[in-house]
């Protein structure tokens, strides 16, 4: 019998007439409505045409009934919204199994469950489901009106499900009736994909909320990869305990994962000591548990504590308190490492709001955040949209089968960023999934059916040749819901572990691992994109190199070659390292299935692994293989390598000299080496510094035609003055012999005659009054010339080089050589600084000639007893 009153507290039923008026009119409408308005429950239920329903809402007589579908992005959201619609209507969900019996009208279909009977008229899918109805059947047969809800969390999978929507629209199915409904959005945004739809608003019945703000007493690290500083998951669960001393009713506390959950309810404690029950809920959580936890409490006070599928998609009775860590998980892809993963993040302030609302959700209520509210405004307004942040592999072979590789002809609220798609389509060719111009391959289309990741599908179909459907798609179902983590990292172990196991995660792997059991059946032999046996011996296999084959198909560039005591190296260039004590250090090889890399670390960790042997590494990646010769600038060796090598990804697997090397390639090699290391590889002489020298006084006094010899500039013109010789040497010992100063005078202008007027120019020595030919230091930014001053004794005039431009700066030595004065003008140094040289002078060194005028003494480099012959 329906249930009447709790039909009447839902606050959406004032905007039903709006939005269906919406709908006969436009089509499509987006529904903003809070949590626990109904727009997950009474809306589907009143689009459908009940007629209990139609009456009961005033719209008068009922129309034709239509059939609904409900798009929801998790399976335990789908799983609730059904039973709760059901209860609503006084009814259960239908019997397991398609085939089944007549059952109610509201039923689910979730990955590997499927609950709808004959009757049935409101039907709940995952947005993952409904992709894969999309591509079986893009007009929907039977299909009136489809509701995506919760707009708002940005999935990838809703995301492309409503620009798909929007395309069968467009094309096959005016008359399908689209609805986008959240509880927080961007409502005009969405407006706008949908072609200008009316935004139908639905207030909810909210209750004050009061914010407690509960930061640590110390600083707590940053989340950074899937850690969370422990120190603060115990104050999390220090502000549960004492949320219950403060307030009346459940707590329902958010944090960003199962671990986390399983970390905090270690620290609280049992129900005895708590004082109340704690319930954990979460994706991996028991139906059981989940019922439980949505059907409300049983008069004792409970705990739920819930990662954010509690923030909008699921109603937790009873809650008056929520505690909130602050934290959330989205998808990383680290595409230059080859890594995708969740990862930890600050949530967001919608996030906090949506959070906050279920504390006021039945009456006043209080929310606890575990953070400074200085702190609040630094957050980020929005999460992350997937489509700009995840790995978009699966997108691009759906959009591919859908006829738009490129996704460049559908509406979405953001573009796929273009690098991520080229990284997609990568190993989407790679795997067969594509063909190089971006088309699906029969294959591929098989692949997208198979509801995985193009990864795994390809492991999933290639494995099965090769080990039977029954032991592939084990291992697979083991990838694809990563197992608990006390499972240990060996993939093998944890496979023999779900097969014994009784706990909740076995019993869902088991159920996953006969659903690809069935799509796997029939693989063909020209299906397999390795080419070769990846087994090599023909023989039955072990469970261990089962695990090690399937994990290698998925991963192919994560195959990974022992460098070190528990380090790897991957083919796709990323080291990996295995946690201590873990019982997969002594292989040789492995097959990474699971790996994070830590913010600071160099080297990605390895969650889950296998072992296996260079055969199945060399058959899994074949498309990494590759041969070639290598001709290039080793900086390990500080030489050329030229060489013939094999290699996968970036593991090397073999070499031999390459005995006859193209010497324009070693010409290539060795220019790179110069610049790399530097132009020290020449031999400079004294005489190729002096000139190099010389060179840039004139280019920097003078100019063109005076050529520039930075090291930038040589490295830039090396063939210009080292071709020659550079095209006659093969390694670096070439290089060392190559006289520098003779290369240079290549860059002299000889061909405007100017190389003549050199000596003129810049002269490498200078000839003094007393005949001594000084050498000039062209090192600094003026010419230095550096010389006894009894020697200048009657000069003038300071000489000037670079055609009279620039005066050289005259160091003025003691007859010791060492420095007495500087000047750039004799003249003024004669008349006004040499009386206090003279002066100084004339006593440390009394037996030198110190006259009183020294413009018209006569130069000398010798003393005053050799002068006259003593």
């Amino acid at each position: 019998m329906i249930r009447t009153e709790a039909l009447d507290r839902l606050p959406v039923r004032t905007v039903l007439p709006a939005l269906t008026r919406a709908l006969d009119e436009h089509g499509v409408a987006v529904l903003c409505a809070p949590p626990g308005t109904g727009k997950t429950t009474l809306v589907p239920l009143v689009l459908a045409g009940l007629p209990e329903l139609t009456d009961h809402d005033g719209r008068g007589p009922a129309g034709p009934v239509r059939r609904v579908l409900v798009a929801e992005p998790r399976r335990i959201a789908a799983r609730a919204a059904a039973r709760r619609m059901a209860w609503l209507l006084g009814e259960t969900v239908p019997g397991g199994g398609s085939g089944g019996p007549a059952g109610g009208r509201v039923g689910f279909t979730v990955r590997g469950e499927r609950r709808v009977g004959l009757r049935t008229v409101v039907e709940v899918v995952t947005t993952g489901v409904l992709l894969q109805r999309l591509q079986r059947d893009p007009e929907l047969a039977g299909v009136d009106v489809v509701v995506l809800d919760e707009c708002h969390e940005r999935h990838l999978d809703a995301d492309t499900a409503a620009a798909f929507l929007l395309d069968v629209r467009a094309t096959l199915r005016p008359d399908l009736r689209l609805v986008a409904a959240s509880a927080t959005t961007d409502a005009e945004g969405w407006a706008r994909l949908l072609g200008g739809a009316p935004v139908v608003q639905a207030r909810g019945v909210s209750h004050p909320v009061e914010v407690v703000w509960s930061p640590p007493e110390r600083q707590v690290r940053p989340p950074h990869g899937m850690r969370v500083d422990p120190a603060l998951l115990e104050h999390v669960a220090g502000v549960v305990r004492r949320a219950l001393r403060e307030r009346e009713g459940d707590v329902l506390c958010f944090l960003p994962g199962v671990g986390e959950i399983a970390r905090v309810a270690g620290r609280l404690g049992g129900a005895e000591a708590l004082g109340a029950e704690v319930l954990q809920v979460h994706g991996r959580a028991p139906a059981a548990v989940q019922d439980a936890v949505l059907a409300g409490g049983s008069g004792s006070r409970r705990v739920v504590l819930a990662t954010s599928v509690a923030e909008s998609s699921l109603t937790v009775p009873g809650v008056r308190v929520v505690v909130d860590a602050g934290l959330a998980r989205e998808p990383r892809t680290d595409h230059a490492r080859g890594l995708s993963a969740l990862t930890t993040v600050r949530a967001s302030r919608a996030a906090a709001r949506q959070r906050a609302g279920r504390a006021g959700r039945e009456a006043p209520g209080a929310v606890y955040r575990c953070w400074a509210e200085a702190d609040d405004a630094r957050l980020p307004r929005f999460p992350a949209a997937e489509i700009t942040v995840a790995d978009l592999t699966a997108f691009a072979l759906q959009v591919a089968c859908w006829g738009d590789p490129d996704a460049s002809g559908l509406a979405l609220l953001d573009p796929p960023p273009s690098g991520a798609m080229a990284a997609a389509r990568d190993v989407l060719v790679a795997t067969g999934a594509v063909s190089a111009d971006g088309r699906p391959t029969g294959r591929g289309r098989r692949m997208a059916r198979v509801g995985l990741h193009p990864r795994l599908a390809r492991a999933l179909l290639d494995g099965a040749r090769e080990v039977g459907a029954r032991r592939a798609a084990e291992v697979v179902a083991l990838l694809s819901e990563e197992p608990p983590r006390e499972y240990g990292d060996d993939l093998a172990a944890a496979w023999r572990s779900a097969r014994r196991g009784g706990d909740a995660y076995a019993a869902r792997w088991r159920a996953e691992a006969r659903r690809l059991e069935g799509a796997a059946q029939g693989a063909r032999p020209d299906e397999s994109t390795t080419g070769e046996d990846p087994g090599g011996t023909g023989t039955p296999r072990t469970d261990d190199a089962v695990a090690g084959l399937i994990a290698a198909l998925a991963f192919p560039e994560r195959v990974a070659r022992a460098r070190g005591e528990g380090a790897y190296l991957m083919a796709s260039g990323t080291g990996a390292e295995l946690g201590e004590g873990s019982r997969l250090r002594s292989a040789r090889w492995l097959a990474v299935a699971v790996a994070d890399r830590p913010v600071t670390a160099a080297s990605a960790r390895v969650r889950l692994g296998a072992v296996i042997d260079e055969g199945t590494a060399r058959a899994a990646a074949a498309a990494l293989h590759d041969r070639g010769e290598e001709i290039v600038w080793s900086e390990e060796r500080r030489d050329v390598v030229a060489r013939r090598v094999e290699r996968l990804g970036a593991l090397e697997l073999a070499e031999r000299p390459l005995p006859s090397p193209d010497p324009e390639r070693v010409a290539a090699a060795l220019r790179e080496g110069l610049r790399r290391e530097g132009l020290g590889l020449l031999r400079w002489t004294p005489e190729a510094v002096g000139l190099r020298q010389r060179l840039a006084f004139l280019h920097g006094a003078m100019g063109a035609p005076w050529p520039d010899v930075s090291d930038a500039a040589l490295l830039e013109s090396a063939d210009d003055w080292l071709g020659w010789d550079l095209g006659r040497a093969r390694k670096r010992a070439d290089l060392e012999r190559l006289n520098a100063g003779t290369a240079l005078e290549r860059l002299l202008p000889w061909a405007t005659g100017d190389a003549a007027r050199l000596d003129e120019l810049a002269p490498e020595r200078i000839e003094v009054p007393s005949g001594s030919r000084v050498r000039v230091d062209y090192g600094g930014e003026q010419p230095v010339l550096a010389v006894k001053l009894q020697e200048l004794f009657g000069w003038q005039q300071t000489p000037r080089l670079a055609g009279g431009r620039v005066p050289v700066l005259v160091h003025l030595l003691s007859p010791a050589g060492r420095p007495a004065a500087v000047t750039a003008d004799l003249a003024s140094f004669w008349q006004d600084g040499y009386r206090s040289v003279r002066a100084e002078l004339r006593g440390r060194y009394p037996r030198h000639p110190w006259p009183e005028d020294p413009s018209t003494a006569a130069p000398t480099r010798r003393t005053n007893a050799r002068r006259s012959g003593g």
